[in-house]
């Protein structure tokens, strides 16, 4: 038995020559793969390929998160500069448990929107707003931030990289989230020692499931949205939860959206859970000021500057609630909801209709601010930027 094992190891051992040959081919297909390995890096982290859409029921779009490809990514230390950035596959991220984000809420974000022409040539709107408004938000909450170049750049290749994810013309926008926060661990209150910029995207339909249906909003007595000397003014991310509870019961109850009055007398208008509101009576169209408690909105700006366009009076002042109780018509503006028609607005158990349709202002004016924003209209403001 031993004889027999000792023969099959010997016949098992191969010669030297043999050893050498083996290991020679090893290293060359080694050093193959290595090389094809340190070119594929080089290459674009992205590729189009073939097809020009994915395959997603487009006439149903909702505003649900599907995650395109690709998201960016860009890094900052506490001396403010950041790193350049990259575009990788779209995935979670890992965050210390300590990070300023999670501990004390230290981010901001914003939110725009990649359109496709009917040529299939994508269009951004004013995001060089964005850019701006995020610097202001950040510099509320003590934060570092992309200059406007470095931001505008991030979305055009954000926007570029998951072009396939943009819907046809007239069946929706990719909307492009852009979040800087707080990822450095810290344990006492203060600046985080780190920053993240990242930015990812979502093809997306309807804000309301209502669809272009109006709105039925209820105006809120128990909750407020922000507090004169707070941070309702920037798109902080510590804005929007606590309207939560609000919203949900007023949804609860066959609702749109919630409106917020002021905190301090509670009879002035704010603004909605996510969006701005408008007011018509006649000519004139009334909204809010912004304050410091209400969020500037590129969507409210840009529709203000076309109602006067329009030969419509545009008053930014504190619109009592009562003027909204008589109002010929209300709609709200936003990134993600565009301009929405409201319906009906419930106060305090009395119930206002208000007109809508396609002869409305609301109607008019979203036509208008469509068609720039997807290149239907010749854009003679310097808003829409091409980025084929």
């Amino acid at each position: 038995m031993i004889k027999a094992f000792s023969s099959l190891r010997k016949s098992l051992v191969l010669p030297l020559h043999l050893h050498i040959r083996m290991l020679q081919t090893f290293a060359k297909y080694n050093a193959q793969a290595a090389t094809a390995l340190r070119e594929e890096r080089k290459r674009p982290v992205y590729q189009n390929g073939d097809d020009e859409y994915v395959d997603l029921d487009w006439d149903n779009l909702g505003f649900g998160l599907t995650p395109a490809d690709y998201m960016y990514v860009m890094k900052c230390s506490k001396d403010g500069a950041f790193t350049e950035g990259e575009l990788s596959p779209y995935g979670n991220i890992q965050l210390s448990p300590s990070a300023g984000v999670l501990n004390y809420g230290q981010a901001v974000y914003e939110g725009t929107k990649a359109y496709r022409k009917e040529n299939g040539k994508l269009l951004l709107f004013r995001p060089d707003h964005n850019a701006i408004r995020m610097k202001l938000g950040a510099e509320r909450m003590l934060m570092p931030s992309p200059s406007v170049d470095q931001f505008v750049n991030a979305v055009k290749q954000t926007a570029l990289a998951n072009k396939r994810w943009v819907p046809p013309s007239g069946k929706g926008t990719l909307y492009i989230r852009p979040l800087l926060m707080g990822s450095g661990p810290i344990l006492g209150l203060g600046p985080a020692p780190e920053y993240t910029f990242i930015i990812y995207a979502s093809p997306v339909g309807n804000y309301f499931k209502e669809g272009m249906a109006a709105l039925n909003l209820y105006v809120e007595e128990e909750y407020v949205r922000t507090a004169p000397g707070g941070a309702g003014g920037v798109k902080s991310i510590t804005n929007y939860a606590p309207v939560l509870k609000a919203l949900s019961r007023a949804k609860s109850l066959g609702f749109s959206d919630v409106l917020y009055l002021d905190s301090v007398k509670k009879k002035y208008l704010e603004e909605a859970s996510s969006c701005n509101v408008f007011v018509v009576k006649g000519r004139t169209i009334s909204t809010p000021a912004t304050n410091g408690t209400i969020l500037e909105g590129i969507t409210r700006k840009s529709i203000m500057e076309i109602a006067s366009d329009q030969g419509y009076q545009v008053v930014e002042k504190a619109v009592h609630v009562d003027e909204v109780m008589d109002a010929d018509e209300v709609f709200c503006t936003g990134t993600a909801v565009v301009v929405a028609p409201v319906g009906s607005i419930t106060y305090q158990d009395k119930r206002v209709e208000y007109k809508t349709g396609d002869e409305s202002v609301c109607q008019k004016l979203r036509s208008i601010l469509v068609s720039i924003q997807t290149g239907l209209t010749e854009d003679n403001k310097g808003w829409v930027t091409n980025i084929n």
